[in-house]
């Protein structure tokens, strides 16, 4: 596997220390990481599930919108920030891998270098309490 850019792996370090969901995509549309707050909406640590693609996270999560109309992969917020280069914050529903449905927040950023370099980038998600 190349060597990660020193702004990654900033990101994953600091990823590690936050307490709120984050998840790192790297500039190949492979998810580099997402730290242990993220665990519980997955539903399985890091370690577990490794490295998969950016268009295998919609099938494995069985994303909807609100409405329970599936979201096409690039619809995705992470999609969107890694191929757009914006910003995007939206609300969706899955399911994480032990079967509990979420309802979630997302926001995800692009991951911009200096001198232009597309490093990847980053969902920070929020659990939505229904009630």
């Amino acid at each position: 596997m190349p060597q990660q850019a020193v702004e990654l792996i900033l990101m994953r370090q600091l990823a590690s220390y936050l307490s709120v969901p984050l998840f790192i995509i790297g500039p190949d549309e492979r998810l580099i990481y997402y730290n242990e707050a993220a665990e519980p909406l997955v539903g399985r640590p890091y370690s577990e599930v490794g490295t998969i693609m950016l268009n295998d996270i919609n099938a494995m999560f069985h994303v909807t919108d609100e409405a329970g109309n599936a979201v096409p992969p690039d619809k995705l917020p992470l999609t969107v920030a890694m191929r757009e280069h914006r910003a995007v914050h939206t609300r969706l529903m899955g399911k994480s891998l032990d079967g509990e449905p979420r309802h979630l927040e997302v926001t995800a950023f692009p991951l911009e270098g200096q001198a232009g370099r597309h490093l990847g980038a980053v969902a920070i998600l929020w659990e939505v309490n229904s009630g």
